[in-house]
């Protein structure tokens, strides 16, 4: 549904007629998705240029589309590593077919989420975990339950690298008002039509997985409001989602 909201070709027809019942109940997806696909790209170019980050792991990767994590980091450092995970045959098929960049600095782990040792380990083949570290994880947290502890997760992702390491999160915010009410019923009908329902999370809740690391400015804004590039109009309406990024002390 991602990839038709972004005006992708890589999607079914199902994907199709899902995503067209999600937009009637929720106009703003496509803003919203759109502003999450250029946070990615701005993110990284800061990460790469101004951070010194030249390692990625991307958390839920979801079907490939344009400016994609390695596109991005290895148009500033061709030497940028960047590792895949997804636990969905149908995204890894088309990321090992259309993810390609400079040999060996890109590799696919084929894991759920919540298999943090076996991802570690895995990742390990192609990242060095004595250099900074960004974890990626764009419109994915909302897809883990709090009964399968989603801070805990993240957490033991952060410990497992050195200091200059990096979270970076976007997410739905469960809002207040009438928004929030057109967002959650837009919610309650996608978790009718899908496998892995979604949660929405308050901005404070959200704060959790950013305990212990500094949080970079301009800390937790609307997507479009995270650093936006030179002469960007910003939109008059933003998505219910927000962005943050935080640095390992």
């Amino acid at each position: 549904m991602y990839d038709v909201w972004l005006g992708g070709k890589d999607h079914f027809a199902a994907d199709r007629a899902a995503a067209e019942q999600v937009l009637k109940a929720n106009p703003g997806i496509i803003p919203g998705v759109r502003a999450n696909r250029a946070f990615l790209a701005r993110v990284v170019r800061y990460l790469v240029r101004e951070a010194g980050v030249r390692q990625f792991l991307d958390l839920g990767t979801g079907l490939p589309s344009a400016n994609n994590v390695h596109e991005v980091a290895q148009s500033v450092d061709p030497s940028a590593r960047v590792v895949y995970v997804d636990n969905d045959p149908i995204v890894l098929v088309h990321a090992r077919a259309l993810l390609t960049g400079t040999p060996g600095t890109i590799a696919y782990i084929d894991a759920d989420i919540r298999d943090v040792d076996t991802i570690l380990d895995k990742a390990r083949d192609t990242l060095d975990f004595t250099r900074p570290v960004a974890i990626m994880l764009l419109m994915t947290l909302h897809f883990i339950p709090d009964q399968d502890d989603p801070y805990g997760l993240v957490h033991r992702f952060m410990d497992a690298l050195p200091s200059g390491s990096h979270l970076v999160i976007s997410s739905p915010e469960a809002e207040e008002g009438a928004r929030g009410e057109q967002a959650a019923q837009a919610t309650a009908r996608y978790n009718q039509m899908v496998a892995t329902p979604m949660t929405r999370r308050s901005r404070a809740e959200l704060a959790r997985f950013l305990e212990g690391l500094d949080i970079v400015e301009p800390g937790y804004v609307h997507m479009s409001r995270w650093r936006p590039d030179p002469d960007t109009e910003l939109p008059e309406r933003y998505s219910p989602a927000v962005a943050v990024v935080g640095r390992k002390p």
